[in-house]
């Protein structure tokens, strides 16, 4: 399979998963419910993040939220949609995996944001005493898309040393 249909997939999974997740949690779980699943470890929860990544921004003013939050998103968008067209067909099916998580968590978030206002965040971790900041499946896909992109930028870097 051609890298470009392959990574077009992967970004309609990661949007579709988000999209039907966010809905479910939406239509199931109470704003502020929490769902224990693993007992001090995992919870469901229903959070509304205004803001970015850890709540950042989200005591700014409404416009000015909205124009960083939603321009960074389709300046970066961009970005990787460039690289992902561009990349050459004997690249890394690692790289391309990568970006295209990357890009799907965005447009994920995205269109939360453009359509509501706030990205629904339900997943709530804990290990010991630290609890991670809720998060989603477009949360998730950008955090693994970032450390594949950090893996292979490694890999890379050895193989030319």
């Amino acid at each position: 399979m051609n890298l470009r249909l392959r990574s077009a997939l992967i970004v309609l999974a990661v949007v579709a998963l988000d999209r039907a997740s966010k809905l479910a949690i939406r239509a199931q779980v109470s704003p502020w419910e929490t769902i224990p699943v693993i007992a001090g470890i995992f919870n469901i929860v229903h959070a509304e993040n205004p803001g970015a990544a850890f709540s950042m921004l989200a005591d700014a003013p409404p416009i000015i939220r909205g124009v960083l939050l939603i321009g960074v998103s389709l300046v970066l968008m961009a970005v990787i949609g460039v690289m992902l067209w561009r990349l050459p067909a004997k690249s890394s099916v690692f790289l391309a995996t990568a970006l295209a998580l990357v890009f799907g968590g965005a447009l994920g978030n995205l269109w939360d944001r453009v359509s509501r206002g706030t990205v629904t965040d339900f997943a709530q971790v804990f290990i010991g005493s630290y609890e991670f900041p809720s998060f989603n499946v477009a949360d998730s896909a950008i955090t693994v898309g970032a450390t594949l992109l950090a893996m292979d930028l490694l890999r890379n870097s050895r193989k030319a040393s």
